[in-house]
């Protein structure tokens, strides 16, 4: 390395960003990958020497400036090896880049253009390479095709986007201000109460969050069913029987319901009226991120978490362009008939890319959501270079359709509407077709969209009635949220950002709070929100939250300064760890009885199928150490129902039945292994054959 004098070095993100970025870059496109102390980087020649060099993600992070103080105001952004334990490896590539650095003339930030990527590249150009934050560039793009990064190359922004950086910072420290003060105080109490340990977190974004979920689960639990009526007829119009529905949609009074049912049975009606109504179904506005994770989660049931994963490496992969934008617009620059062209390359797109290449105009519906960013996702049309598989492939065609069908003729759809007389009640017939696909061929795979064709009718035409059905239902209670709802409800809260939301959903299943199928609220869950409400309301206000992401975009505007919002947050936080500090008994009794209730529900197998009256628990015996299966009664002495489990590997319940006995299983996984369901009943049939079979 050291033989390069003057050259310019460029920060990447990640080491696959640095590998995309040097191939674009290298005049010949074949750049020479080094390995300085395991840290990967590339040198390539355009216009000069360039040194390209990753990051891995965040390399640096905000911490205490002394440590085990609680409550706790005072920070630094350190590396982040003093901060974590495992992030040892950080130290050798923060040494390793400021070498690297040393003798560079100029500086360019690479990392992607947004507020995790400008924190970043700005805290390695001031930390790691003494301060290069002021006179380093910025490349800006929205994909990894070589043709931008060439353009964004040749043509950077003269300095960082110091705006989007204040913000970020902002954020970030905000952001582990709350989250240090209120886990530290959770666990604390926990811990101080009961003598053990148990991880307990919220923050600014999770409490709020958390909040949707118990009010719903709530409603849930004091919803008290009604009871209706409705009522629907088989009738004969001509040759064709169909189903008419009442068009009082529901009777409450069931006697009501008898009487119409009496009246009209074994009678004939009449057509009274037949209303035709022609609808355009425009097409769906391209993705931001939170429509594809929406999506996703309709059509695969992907978790958000994951469809952004699979999103990301297809963006690594220059398949599509920056997923992590909140813009619902296709600009012009981005190329339509280039992409479209590309994109007929692919087998399973020609006929559609072609229909839409041969109209006189490209014109895209877009939504109403912008970023100054990034425009809306788009595939590149670059083809892949090896098969794609699982949620890449998904979420790659998902991507590729959702941008053609952006360009596609409105649906046309014709709604008909019978009405019929019966005896002096209405009845309604529904039909419905579609008269032109539009858009509807190419989203195919993605919509269902049923037809109901009814015959020819005209008024005064006389319906036979052949049977009145009278239906018995109770009114539901509103449903569990999902990722899809839970997303679009923090998203039209303000509540987190497009970035962090699936994050925090996913938090909220790894600490227990909520269960992952249905999403329902743990009791644990519900005694953190409790807590919460009860000694730091201002923590789960939605309002506060939103009133933070607000001013966050007024920092990023330049209309408001960091340290405000630090001296704000700190200003509201302190008189809430005082409140928690002064109720610890209270809250720590609180949280270790949920808390040992969640562990002792983790073991919970079943019920004994014994007693009846205990539970099945994964247990272990004082005397060998060695772990079975045994009935809770086995403690006071009522029953003394055990099994033997394996001893290797990891157990625990897996809440499904057995498939030969209907006993409750148990998942079993080695290290590095595919797990698998174990039936303990020793009289299982399937055990039985599998021993005969030896």
């Amino acid at each position: 390395m050291h033989h390069l004098e003057g050259y310019t070095f460029i920060v990447t993100e990640k080491p696959d960003a640095a590998n995309r970025i040097a191939i674009a870059l290298d005049i010949d496109g074949k750049p020479k990958r080094k390995l300085e102390n395991g840290v990967p980087y590339y040198e390539a020649i355009r216009g000069g020497k360039l040194v390209i060099v990753p990051a891995l993600g965040h390399l640096y992070t905000v911490s205490a400036a002394v440590r085990g103080k609680y409550p706790v105001f005072d920070y630094e952004w350190v590396p982040r090896y003093k901060a974590e334990r495992k992030a040892s490896r950080i130290r050798v590539w923060l040494q390793t880049i400021a070498k690297l650095a040393e003798k560079a003339d100029a500086f360019i930030d690479a990392c992607d253009y947004d507020i995790e990527g400008s924190i970043i590249g700005y805290c390695i150009l001031k930390y790691t390479c003494s301060g290069k934050e002021k006179e380093a560039k910025r490349m800006k793009y929205s994909t990894l095709t070589e043709e931008e990064l060439q353009k964004s190359f040749a043509s950077p922004l003269p300095h960082l986007d110091f705006g989007l950086i204040e913000a970020g910072l902002a954020r970030h420290e905000v952001d582990w201000l709350y989250g240090i003060n209120l886990s530290r105080a959770l666990t604390s109490a926990a811990k101080n109460y009961s003598n053990q340990y148990a991880t307990l977190s919220t923050g600014r974004v999770q409490g709020p969050t958390l909040k949707f979920l118990a009010l719903r689960e709530k409603r849930i639990a004091s919803f008290v069913p009604q009871p209706y009526w409705t009522i629907k007829a088989k009738v004969k119009v001509g040759n064709a029987v169909l189903e008419a529905f009442h068009e009082k949609s529901a009777f409450t009074v069931k006697q009501e319901a008898e009487a119409v049912v009496e009246r009209c049975r074994r009678n004939t009606g009449v057509v009274e009226a037949v209303e035709k109504t022609r609808l355009q179904q425009s097409p769906p506005c391209p993705f931001d991120l939170g429509s594809l994770q929406s999506e996703a989660y309709r059509i695969f049931g992907y978790t958000p978490i994951r469809t952004s994963g699979a999103a990301q490496k297809l963006y690594l992969d220059a398949l599509i362009s920056y997923p992590r934008t909140s813009s619902q617009k296709l600009p012009q620059s981005i190329g339509y008939e280039r992409i479209l062209k590309n994109l007929a390359k692919n087998r399973a797109y020609t006929t559609l890319a072609g229909e839409l290449l041969a109209k006189p105009e490209l014109k895209p519906v877009e939504g109403k959501k912008t970023d100054s960013a990034h425009p809306a996702i788009f595939p590149t049309g670059k083809l892949p270079q090896k098969s794609l598989v699982g949620a890449e492939k998904n979420v790659y065609d998902l991507v590729v359709r959702r941008f053609m069908a952006a360009f596609g003729e409105p649906a046309l759809r014709e709604t008909v509407t019978a009405t019929l007389t019966i005896e002096g009640e209405g009845f309604l017939l529904n039909g419905k077709k579609t008269l032109r696909e539009g858009w509807l061929c190419v989203y195919a795979p993605f919509i269902r969209l049923q037809d109901t064709s009814l015959p020819e009718m005209t008024p005064g035409e006389p319906v036979q009635v052949k049977k009145l059905i009278m239906e018995d239902k109770v009114t539901k209670p509103p449903a569990r949220y999902n990722p899809r709802s839970l997303l679009r409800k923090m998203e039209q809260g303000n509540i987190g950002t497009k970035a962090t939301r699936a994050g925090i959903i996913q938090t909220l299943c790894d600490r227990k709070y909520i269960h992952e199928k249905p999403m329902a609220v743990t009791d644990l869950g519900f005694e953190v929100t409790d807590v919460l409400r009860k000694y730091c309301p201002s923590v789960v206000s939605v309002d506060f939250t939103r009133q933070l992401e607000e001013k966050m975009t007024q920092v990023k505007q330049g209309q408001k300064t960091k340290a405000e919002i630090i001296s704000d947050a700190i200003e509201i936080l302190k008189p809430v760890t005082v409140s928690l500090k002064e109720n610890e008994k209270a809250v720590g009794e609180q949280l270790s009885r949920a808390v040992s209730k969640a562990k002792l529900e983790e073991r919970v197998i079943g019920k004994c199928p014994t007693c009846q009256s205990g539970s099945l628990i994964v247990q272990y015996s004082k005397k060998t150490g060695k772990r079975f299966v045994g009935c809770t009664n086995y403690f006071n002495g009522t029953c003394k129902t055990a099994f033997p489990l394996p001893q290797r590997g990891y157990v625990k319940p897996s809440g499904k039945p057995c498939r030969s006995c209907g006993w409750f299983t148990v998942k079993v996984w080695l290290k590095g292994k595919r797990s698998w369901n174990l039936c303990f009943n020793p009289e299982c049939s399937a055990k039985k054959s599998a021993g005969r079979k030896k």
